[in-house]
């Protein structure tokens, strides 16, 4: 197999994620029948199928599966070359793909892009925002750098550096803003608006309210938290959302915000990125010009 060329590699990569030659095409800059062709030759030259071709989208064969796995770890390695030579010759971030949760996003990732901007002079920032889950297979693909999310993520080829802890408050109708604050039993048997399964904040306010499986009338679910706070406005219920979602999220909703007591639930945010990647000296960097954007909104948010 002496013509298998790294674009071929990188071209099956792109189709076996996206299961559809035109999207798997885009992503890769190329004509949809040049990409076939390119797929057509890597299976003449391994003398197997890869994919089996449907009318819409296609599927990996057994062997394709196979083969997928050793393309992601040579991609992977190829990858870590570039970002070794990187780390060597430049003592600065000239480019860096982040990987960030949604009810993260919205609020830091603004403050995170100027700060970086401002310590990393030139660097080029390649933003990802989808749900945990996703992230760390595309960290452990090669496709992000690093990734912020709530922590744990428990994943062992992976780095987990804590920045800061954020709490949770109580969003209800702007009517109920004087009334005492419910216990989180009492929680159970209000309607409780949560983000749609998947999202990590999903599960730590379930556990903060130690719900169980719930009857779809005691749970109502929104695709994002501006979609709940709306939603709390209108009087269909209660949330909860992160402090840091408070100055975005209710500056155009009818609603009031109120702390727990202590015990008050909470979340850790961390930044995680690959064991193995050369650049944990960068990143390193990183997490504090991160952990510096996050205190100063915070501070900003307590003076409001």
């Amino acid at each position: 197999m002496k013509n298998l060329t790294l674009k071929q590699l990188r071209y099956f990569e792109a189709l076996a994620r996206d299961g559809r030659f035109r999207r798997a095409a885009d992503a890769c800059a190329i004509s949809q029948p040049a990409l076939s062709m390119q797929i057509k030759e890597l299976e003449q030259e391994l003398g197997s199928e890869l994919f089996e071709r449907g009318a819409r989208e296609v599927k990996l064969t057994p062997f394709g599966q196979t083969f997928a796995l050793r393309v992601r770890d040579i991609l992977r390695a190829v990858d870590e070359l570039g970002e070794f030579a990187r780390a060597s010759r430049d003592s600065f971030l000239t480019r860096l793909r982040i990987g960030i949760i949604p009810t993260i996003a919205p609020y830091l990732l603004p403050a995170i892009i100027n700060d970086l901007n401002k310590s990393f002079a030139g660097i080029q920032i390649e933003v990802r925002e989808t749900q945990t889950g996703k992230l760390v297979q595309e960290l452990a693909q090669g496709q992000l750098d690093m990734a912020i999310v709530a922590l744990p993520v428990s994943e062992p080829s992976l780095t987990e550096l804590e920045l800061f802890k954020e709490e949770f408050v109580l969003v209800r109708r702007h009517e109920d803003g004087g009334k005492p604050v419910p216990e989180r039993e009492a929680l159970r048997e209000m309607r409780l608006l949560l983000l749609e399964e998947g999202h990590c904040f999903r599960d730590q306010a379930l556990s903060f309210c130690k719900v169980g499986p719930a009857r779809p009338r005691e749970i109502m679910e929104g695709s994002s938290l501006s979609t709940l706070v709306q939603m709390v406005g209108a009087g269909i219920g209660v949330t909860l959302i992160p402090e840091m979602a408070v100055p975005v999220e209710t500056r155009s909703a009818h609603v009031s915000i109120s702390r727990f007591p202590s015990p008050q639930p909470s979340r850790t945010i961390g930044m995680v990125w690959r064991n193995s990647t050369p650049m944990a000296k960068q990143l390193q960097e990183v997490a504090e010009a991160v952990r510096r954007s996050a205190e100063a909104m915070r501070e900003q948010y307590a003076e409001g």
